[in-house]
């Protein structure tokens, strides 16, 4: 599940990736009578004691066999009861996530930076019951959420992540309440004021507060912003919150925060019984915290100029108060702005893989598909079950190709079937999914096809509407699809990176390179469409005319890959050259985690 700053629709600069997984056949119940919702033959069944717990955590009593290996080597026994202690499932599962070099352990994530892109993360375990310790929330819940946002909450349950409470005295078994997805329904129930007023605080945090002093730095974090938004809304601080207001939002916000420092006191949104302060907050950085805080109130709302990130946009408004400022959609961002955005984040959302194999991910994504087109949906939804449907039959043909082991008919119906999804993949996805059809066609030997598969994206990507890398014709995109459908937009314009998963062989001329990026954690290659499209040209070339197998040559040079171009040389029997492109990928900052095959080809060269 996704969660974070990126779930909640944020794209700061910095704003992470959360990725919380779970195992589906562990539940968690809080009474014993919720174990007859489930089937025990087939699913373990853990018990919440938060009896001996500070609020918001518990331990995780085991009451059925559970066959997973790490949760096995997690059990410890108290008083002869088995407990799921959380810093021992932490060890064994972030070895899952760890990428070398580029994470670390931080709380119970995985934190790092992979590219551009920042992430956290985190294996749990999940309960489809809402705990008892919070029911008080729902008692709160008078004017906002409403009753059916409060209902599809607490119909969700929550997650248990693996952290203890740093003064908790079973500091290696307890475990913390999540509530992520509870939190998401919540920041999506703001109106835009309100979400506005949270990205306020989270800048201010970010470029003002936490880099006063290193005493205070990062006593703060966004979870309390976040916090602090929610209680103003709910305590009804501010009775209209309309972006007229959102300077009096912020404001309201801040002082909340900083009665909270100076009490040494933060209540949980939903178990509002735990201080999230607490050992933490306190002593001399809490005074310093406060007087830090302080200063800002006495400065009033032209402390927010201290913010690189607001400060032009801010200084008009305190000049002039009276200045109206146009928040509707249609005057924040245009429609290819917001287009060029969409399609952006497709190919971050498709990087990210479960934690089930190949073959299993395709039928839960297919499985999936099939519940979904039949549901009530989103235009922005539609369009990425599309896109991710496309991925996932492209990936199955590859598959189905990949383990034909059959007779001869067997050979035929499969190559048949593989094909069939292709063509669906191309017609429901981006113009660049037509190079896996290509792909196909080269690793079965069919190079005429294969060329004459390239030379379709080639028509395609020149038509000026292209839309590819964020970079579009704005005026001969908005003339040919302005007021289309996101699907339409995709199938007519949009070309993506060639996205190959690991774990499936697509032409074994990159095999190398994906066995090094897997080792390395990486479950994507990542090519450059161009980059794709000249290296197959040059690969069909190859069988049927070396002439111009030598031209795509010449035009890789110009979209140049330094690891591509290093393997047609080697194909060609030019080592020299062979060798210096592989230099030259070393030198290069790559996405892809694949020094290892560069440094094998080298080696090989020689």
């Amino acid at each position: 599940m996704l969660t974070g700053s990126s779930r909640e629709g944020f794209r700061m600069e910095g704003s992470d990736m959360d990725v919380m997984w779970w195992l589906n056949d562990h539940k968690i119940i809080w009474k014993m009578s919720q174990s007859e919702f489930y089937n025990t033959a087939n699913q373990t069944m853990i018990l919440a004691d938060i009896s001996e717990c500070p609020p918001e955590f518990s331990l995780l009593q085991l009451l059925t066999p559970t066959t997973n290996f790490k949760v096995s080597l997690a059990i410890v026994r108290m008083n002869d009861i088995p407990y799921i202690s959380s810093s021992m499932y932490r060890k064994c599962t972030l070895s899952e996530v760890i990428h070398p070099g580029i994470s670390t352990e931080h709380g119970p994530c995985s934190s790092g930076i992979q590219g551009r892109l920042e992430f956290d993360h985190a294996w749990c375990f999940v309960s489809n019951f809402w705990p008892q310790s919070a029911s008080s929330w729902i008692e709160r819940c008078h004017a906002w959420p409403n009753s059916e946002i409060v209902n599809d909450i607490v119909k969700t349950g929550c997650h248990f992540v693996a952290i203890s409470h740093p003064l908790g005295t079973h500091e290696n078994e307890e475990w913390r309440i999540s509530f992520s997805q509870a939190e998401c329904k919540l920041v999506y129930a703001m109106n835009h004021c309100q979400f506005l007023t949270y990205g306020l605080l989270k800048l201010f945090l970010k470029e003002v507060i936490n880099l006063h002093s290193e005493e205070t730095v990062n006593l703060l974090c966004s979870y309390h912003m976040k916090t602090v938004v929610f209680w103003a809304i709910q305590q009804n601080t501010l009775p209209h919150w309309c972006p007229q207001n959102l300077l009096v939002g912020f404001w309201v916000c801040l002082k909340l925060l900083l009665n909270w420092v100076y009490h040494g006191n933060c209540p949980n949104f939903f178990i509002s019984q735990n201080n999230m302060f607490l050992a933490k907050v306190y002593g001399s950085k809490q005074c310093s915290l406060f007087e830090q805080l302080y200063e800002y109130y006495r400065k009033g709302l032209s402390c927010l100029l201290q913010s690189s990130s607001v400060r032009s946009f801010i200084l008009g408004a305190l000049c002039n108060p009276k200045l109206h400022i146009y928040t509707h959609q249609i005057f924040i961002i245009s429609e290819i702005h917001n287009d060029i955005e969409l399609f952006n984040e497709m190919g971050t959302l498709l990087s990210i893989r479960t934690g089930f194999s190949v073959k299993q991910n395709s039928i839960i994504l297919m499985k999936t598909a099939e519940y979904l087109i039949n549901s009530p949906m989103t235009p922005c939804q539609k369009v990425m079950l599309q896109r991710v449907t496309a991925t996932n039959l492209q990936n199955i043909a590859f598959i189905l190709q990949n383990n034909c082991v059959w007779t001869n008919k067997q050979l035929h119906i499969a190559d048949k079937i593989s094909r069939s999804m292709l063509k669906l993949a191309g017609r429901i996805g981006c113009i660049s999914d037509t190079l896996f059809i290509a792909m196909y066609h080269f690793k079965t030997l069919r190079y005429m096809e294969a060329l004459s598969a390239v030379e379709m994206t080639k028509i395609k990507l020149a038509e000026p509407q292209l839309l590819y890398r964020r970079i579009v014709h704005v005026r001969r995109y908005t003339d040919a699809l302005g007021g289309k459908s996101w699907s339409t937009k995709m199938k007519r314009a949009v070309a993506l990176e060639i996205a190959l998963d690991n774990f499936i062989c697509y032409i074994n001329e990159l095999i190398p390179e994906q066995q090094s990026a897997l080792q390395n954690r990486n479950s994507v290659l990542i090519i450059p469409v161009f980059v794709m499209l000249h290296f197959l040209e040059f690969l069909c070339y190859r069988h049927i005319d070396t002439a111009l197998a030598q031209a795509a040559l010449d035009k890789l040079l110009r979209d140049i890959s330094w690891e591509i171009l290093g393997i047609c040389h080697q194909i060609t029997g030019n080592f020299e050259a062979a060798l210096f492109s592989y230099q030259q990928a070393l030198t290069h900052f790559s996405v892809n985690n694949i020094r290892i095959a560069t440094q094998t080809r080298i080696y090989k060269t020689y």
